[in-house]
């Protein structure tokens, strides 16, 4: 029977596939600069975590973005080269004052919800969507774990799928 983790954060590294498998793979990661003191350190998580476990850096690309409503668009580039194995969206959206947090919110999950189901390249949502600045840096190596982390264990897994 499974165990069931708090987060991927503390994920069991014999759970992925091999490191042989991992080494010959391409992964992306597209970043928003928005809220760059949480997003860059989930994106050091989502690298360190795709290194440590055998993707080579050179098989590893980073795409920089003003903000995280256009995560989607540089996923679907990203999805059109046909290169990668996963890609890893990390962005992070704070409450603030009036409703453009839901607009965006809703806009980044149905575009990357949307690229999912054309059912090429997986997308891995590392997009935080919280109340406060406290709760993203919770969530960006704080108390909560590393969202980065968790999205690089979700591409590898995911974009592994039916390839054992």
């Amino acid at each position: 029977m499974a165990t069931f983790l708090k987060n991927l954060s503390e994920y069991n590294p014999a759970q992925l596939p091999a490191r042989e498998t991992l080494a010959q793979q391409c992964y992306a990661v597209a970043v928003a600069d928005w809220n760059s003191n949480v997003t860059f350190a989930m994106l050091r998580g989502a690298v360190e975590t795709f290194l440590q476990n055998g993707v080579r850096e050179e098989k590893i690309t980073i795409m920089h973005v003003p903000g995280t409503f256009e995560l989607t668009y540089a996923c679907s580039k990203l999805q059109q080269s046909a290169k990668y194995t996963a890609i890893v969206a990390i962005g992070c959206v704070i409450r603030g004052d009036t409703p453009h947090f839901d607009c965006i919110c809703q806009g980044v999950t149905y575009g990357i919800a949307s690229l999912n189901a054309k059912g090429t390249t997986p997308v891995v949502f590392s997009v935080l969507t919280t109340e406060n600045l406290q709760q993203a840096l919770d969530r960006a190596g704080g108390k909560d774990g590393n969202k980065g982390i968790e999205g690089a264990v979700a591409a590898m897994q995911t974009g592994n799928l039916g390839c054992e």
